[in-house]
């Protein structure tokens, strides 16, 4: 069918073709789906009709090109008006060429590789077929218990949105509808689905609003001003409503107060997910509730489905809520170009040249070696070419290094640890053994291990988490390493050797075993398809250590949440006159995390000059400038992160103790000196005060420029309005 106007497609729709645009489901319902086979079980555990598959707007889930155009055409010979389908998916860091995680990408602070990494994954995954990403995830995150910290770029809202605006980019680049390599992104969740109380994943998060608009929404707005197509409501609740049927959330916030006009869309069965949240009473109030809030598609239930026709027709909703969705998601489906070509950017024989292809993995390697974060050196690091090694651990030979979220991925194509290593050394001056599994241990196992040890110069130690353990529904309440794996560290911290940990985790972990044991720590995450590579160019300095922590590794568990951006009290620990035992702190561990926000190490090392301010006063019209002189003092060249703070001394509010303003980073040779400047503005200094005004006042601040959020010089100065 020729295309037409978009009103004229509503017009001609009957109602139920209308709320078939918004329902969304999984693949396996489609005819021309590689599962189809399997399609009657969904549809009667659902109740969906084949009239209902053929009036569907959008599937999720596709695997491939061919899949995707099967599925459409098959589509379009039903489907009434012709309307081809939205073809979502989950392409979070990588389709089939796998990324770090997102935290690990984070602590990476390179933004145009970020960038690249989300143009490479969009590529990938518009040449297999599919149109939308659910990513980024925006979400602000303070507790590692939660499983999801590893989609999140970290604790800091600016860092947060600067790669949250990135990823965007990368996503979708300039033009949508012409441009058919990239795919329209959503981002993720809707609001705060971050701050889940115990870090327990779906659970109950109440934030006052100011705390709300300072903290948690400007990721998902620099998303959206970036241009981000799509919003996801989130599972938990905001201010006691869930936020799927949270009007104020949604409606007046997002659409009214942002102007947002593209599609929200719910996360899985969270539209009916209202029921077990105690916010309605059955499946029509959720429908209800959710089309009354603002989401157009409700993804894998059918409350809409079974019940917005009927509310229409009873006049409890206007039937304009359900037109003004339907536009939306026909807008977008016009923006992709698809009424003109349905199977856009679907290709198997370029996909077959492209996905996974050299030039996308050797980006993988380099971002993967950029993200990895250099803990402790006590000089074990790095290592020699005719050392012998010992490589001992669960992750000495496991592909499980993608990380959740990597539908697509292969463990079997991903580079292992030991070939990284074996293509430095050779497997001759290898000697490797498993020592004990993820959660589990033999006397086999640790005997191989100590022998293995015995024969060695230095020991290599690939310990972690494994990938069930971290991502979503991937919470634990104790962050330690298992207690296999610390009782292997401990045996062999017992043969005196120089030892090395390599960890690979989804989120910051409590390191006691591990810190104290081993002489070098190296945080590599869980680092994609050629982390193997990645993390033996590190470990032999073929590649310097350049990853900056973007989420604190707590003291212990007990501190959680311990982030670096936080209030200080009326008892601060460190205060002159403060009393030994009247302040607020800990009896038993520090107050301090671990290792810091910004933090992490290079094999050569960095002097900060004295840093200096052009003016001991800002005005809304003279911004300062910030300048310091950084020296390599080492023998490496190595690229250093300078990092901005600023702490707001007296506010309307508490302010926190310090706020990344800004960074740089710089590639310095052995023996050079720059000097790095920043100018720091009126705006960057404004907040939302007592009652969400959003501005700066005048008095004293602090700036900070240093290597991290701990160990940076402060130059006073003042605001003058």
């Amino acid at each position: 069918m020729k295309p037409q106007p978009l009103e004229a497609y509503v017009e001609q729709m009957t109602l139920a073709e209308k709320i078939g645009q918004l329902l969304q489901l999984a693949v396996s319902f489609f005819e021309g789906a590689e599962t189809e086979g399997e399609i009657t079980g969904p549809m009667e555990v659902l109740g969906v009709s084949e009239e209902n598959v053929r009036n569907t707007g959008s599937v999720l889930g596709l695997s491939g090109a061919q899949e995707a155009i099967n599925i459409q055409q098959a589509h379009l010979r039903k489907n009434r008006l012709g309307i081809p389908l939205l073809i979502m998916a989950d392409i979070i860091h990588g389709y089939k060429t796998i990324f770090p995680v997102p935290l690990a990408i984070g602590c990476s602070w390179d933004l145009k590789l970020a960038e690249r990494s989300a143009e490479i994954a969009a590529l990938e995954a518009a040449v297999s077929g599919v149109h939308v990403t659910f990513a980024p995830m925006a979400d602000l995150v303070r507790d590692p218990r939660w499983g999801r910290v590893m989609e999140s770029a970290g604790e800091d809202p600016f860092l947060n949105g600067e790669f949250a605006r990135a990823f965007v980019r990368g996503f979708q680049g300039k033009d949508l509808q012409n441009d058919t390599s990239r795919v329209a992104a959503c981002v993720k969740h809707f609001a705060a689905y971050g701050a889940a109380e115990g870090g327990r994943d779906y659970n109950t998060v109440d934030l006052s609003e100011r705390q709300l608009r300072e903290y948690y929404l400007p990721a998902y707005k620099a998303a959206l001003d970036e241009g981000c197509e799509m919003v996801m409501a989130s599972f938990n609740t905001v201010d006691g409503i869930p936020s799927t049927g949270n009007k104020r959330l949604l409606r007046r916030l997002l659409r009214e107060e942002w102007g947002f006009g593209g599609v929200i869309i719910s996360d899985w069965g969270a539209v009916k997910e209202l029921i077990p949240h105690g916010a309605a009473a059955d499946e029509k109030e959720a429908a209800l509730r959710s089309i009354e809030a603002g989401i157009d598609i409700e993804m894998m239930t059918t409350c809409y489905m079974k019940h917005l026709a009927e509310l229409a027709e009873s006049g409890v909703i206007d039937e304009k809520l359900i037109d003004e969705a339907v536009l939306r998601i026909l807008r977008l489906k016009q923006k992709l170009g698809l009424f003109d070509n349905p199977y856009r950017g679907a290709d198997p024989a370029r996909e077959a040249e492209i996905v996974f292809c050299g030039e996308h993995r050797a980006v993988s390697r380099e971002l993967a070696a950029k993200s990895c974060v250099l803990l402790k050196n006590e000089g074990v690091l790095p290592l020699r070419r005719d050392q012998s090694i010992a490589l001992i651990g669960p992750f000495a030979q496991s592909g499980d290094i993608l990380g959740p979220w990597s539908w697509q991925g292969s463990t079997e194509a991903a580079v292992r640890l030991v070939d990284g290593i074996a293509a430095k050394t050779g497997m001759g001056r290898i000697a490797v053994a498993e020592g004990c599994g993820f959660e589990e241990a033999s006397d086999r196992q640790l005997e191989a291990a100590l022998r293995a040890a015995e024969g060695a110069d230095v020991i290599v130690l690939a310990l972690g988490e494994s990938s069930e353990m971290s991502g979503e529904a991937g919470c634990r309440g104790d962050i330690r390493l298992p207690q296999a794996q610390l009782a292997l560290i401990e045996r062999l911290a017992e043969l005196g050797k120089p030892m090395a940990a390599v960890l690979f985790n989804g989120r910051p972990l409590d390191l006691h075993g591990v810190a104290d044991r081993a002489g070098a720590v190296l945080e590599a995450w869980f680092p994609g398809s050629e982390g193997g590579h990645a993390i033996a160019d590190l470990l032999f300095g073929d590649a310097q250590p350049s990853g900056r922590l973007t989420m604190s590794f707590p003291y212990a568990a007990g501190q959680i949440p311990v982030y670096y951006n936080h209030f200080n009290t009326g008892r601060p620990k460190d205060a002159p006159d403060a009393q030994v035992r009247y302040v607020s702190q800990y009896l038993d561990m520090p107050n301090e995390p671990l290792y810091p926000f910004g933090y992490g190490l290079s094999y050569t090392s960095f002097a900060y000059g004295e840093p200096g301010l052009s003016s001991p006063e800002m005005t809304p019209d003279r911004p300062l400038t910030v300048k310091v002189k950084v020296a390599n003092t080492g023998v490496a060249a190595a690229e250093e992160t300078v990092q901005l703070y600023v702490r707001d001394l007296a506010g309307d509010v508490v302010r926190p103790v310090k706020e990344l303003k800004d960074f740089r980073k710089i590639l310095l040779q052995p023996g050079e000196t720059r000097e790095v400047a920043f100018e720091l503005t009126e705006p960057q200094l404004r907040y939302h005060h007592a009652d969400l005004t959003f501005a700066s006042d005048a008095g004293d601040f602090l700036v900070y420029i240093g290597p991290n959020s701990r160990d940076a010089a402060g130059m006073r100065f003042s605001l003058r309005l």
